[in-house]
Parts: C-alpha cells; structure tokens; sequence
C-alpha cells in the first residue's frame, strides 16, 4: 500500500491518540509516511505508535501540549532530529467540555422560574468552559502552526490539514462553544491558505460528519443496540442512513495530502457527513 509520491515524507499529527486521528497516523504510515504522534496522553500516543512499528512502518510518541509553545518546540526539535522536518501537519486536537453545553435543545418559558434539577440553560453556561472551548480548538492549532509551519515555508509539497467539523457549517443544539470554535476552525483554514499560498504550503479543512466510535458509542445507541433519541434525529438528516466509520476519512486524507491530486486545492473544507450539510429536512 506504499504510496510513492508520499513515501519518506514526515507527518505530524496533533490529537494522534484519539480515535479518528490514530486513524490518520495509521493511514499515512500505510502509505509509507513517517508519522509523529503527538498528544497531551503520551500513553495513548505510544499505543498507536506501537502498532504502527509493528506492522512495518515509521512512527514515534510525543507527549504535547498544542496550548503550550514551549512543549511545542520541543517536539519539533525532537521530530527534526528523529523524522526531519514536518511535510504534513494535522491539527487534530480538539473537543468539548461539559461547561459549555446546554442540556436542552431549545429554551423555553418558565425554564428559569421553575428551573428542573440537573438543568442547565444558556444562562448556566460557564465562561471558562467556552474558553476551554475555544482555546483547545483554536488556539491550539494556531500555536501548532506558528511552530511547524515555520519548517515548511518555502519547501516544495508541504501541506496542513485541519480538523473543523459539520458543526462548523450549520451549529448543532446543545453545544454552542464547539459549534462557535469549529466555525472558527474553518474561517482559519480559509485564512491560512491565502496566507500561505505563495509559500508553497496548501491548507485546507476536513469536516467530519456524525461518526460512530468506540468513545462515542454509548451517547448513539442504548444498551439494547437501538438508537438514541438524538441519533434517530441523526440518521433521519443523513440522506446515506448511518453513520461514518474511521476508514471513511482515509481517501480524503491521501487526497488531500498528495499534491499529484490535488496540487491546486486550498482554502477547502471538505464535508464527509453521508450528505448531512446538503439535507434541508424536507
């Protein structure tokens, strides 16, 4: 599955120990190319590294914090000297916190007069929850690309690849912080790209869709393998009728990454969602 073009090329991929990220390590090592792993559990890094080597490919663990330049630096100078100098960037880390979700779906009278136990309406939510948010999403691939991309300016055949969302193009309820930072996410992307374009490095986004995954596996299904009430509202706005799977993404990330395909493609964010953005609901 060695893909000449990409083969020998030095990938970086923040996040690497989550799910759909250890997916992209995974691919891109398939593909021949040397991955670092970076993420704030360097445990959950080695675990994805340790596959990859044993099945033949190249890839190494960096314990990483993407809101801290000083950690920042020092996986680069690690990776410098272990890989070479990164080709391939992929923002990944990213997520949510519970202070910047609300519990309901919309707000309704009498919701603050007679507030229900365990409720929590736009009017709880937690400033320092947003700004986790924010700053995770970001911030964090701002600092990730002032660090990296500095090795990249000028060199042929570089590339970034950031991580946005669906949420990005139309905001889900509950979660407004996630939704606002994704958006932001992707307003970045577009940014980056005219930024760097006459320095030879192409940015563009990937926007999953709604994905089913271990982690997520239990806020999708009840335990009797029936859907949940929010993933019924799923599936029934997803013209494709279910949900994506890690090896989905796989083909858009060789895309994206390999300049044969698509040498002229920057400032794009690609949705992967079964056809989700493009269902009006009627």
């Amino acid at each position: 599955m060695i893909h000449e073009n990409l083969k020998g090329r030095v990938a970086v991929i923040t996040g690497g120990g989550g799910v759909l990220c250890s997916g992209f390590a995974k691919v891109l090592a398939q593909l021949g190319v040397k991955v670092a792993v970076l993420d704030l559990r360097e445990e959950a890094a080695a675990e994805v590294v340790s596959e990859i080597n044993s099945s033949g490919g190249t890839a190494i663990a960096v314990g990483c914090n993407v809101l801290e330049m000083e950690s920042l630096e020092k996986a680069r100078e690690r990776i410098s000297s272990e890989l070479g100098p990164c080709d391939i960037l992929i923002n990944g880390a990213g997520g949510n916190n519970p202070k910047g979700t609300t519990t309901k779906d919309i707000f309704e009278e009498g919701d603050l007069e007679n507030k229900a136990e365990g409720l929590k309406t736009f009017f709880d939510l937690d400033p320092s929850g947003i700004q986790f948010v924010f700053n995770l999403n970001i911030l964090g691939t701002l600092l990730t690309t002032q660090c990296f991309a500095k090795d990249m300016t000028g060199r042929k055949n570089t590339c970034i690849i950031n991580i946005s969302s669906m949420n990005a193009f139309c905001p889900l309820t509950r979660i407004p912080a996630y939704s606002a930072a994704k958006a932001g996410v992707s307003n970045f992307t577009q940014w980056l790209a005219v930024h760097f374009a006459e320095a030879g490095i192409r940015v563009n986004a990937i926007a999953p869709g709604f994905f089913a995954t271990n982690q997520n596996h239990s806020l999708l299904y009840n335990e009797d393998g029936s859907l949940t009430p929010r993933s019924e509202k799923i599936i029934s706005h997803t013209p494709m009728r279910r949900f994506g799977v890690p090896e989905d993404l796989s083909g858009a990330l060789a895309f994206l990454c390999d300049e044969t395909y698509s040498g002229f493609i920057t400032g794009v964010i690609l949705p992967i969602d079964g056809g989700f953005n493009a269902y009006s609901g009627v």
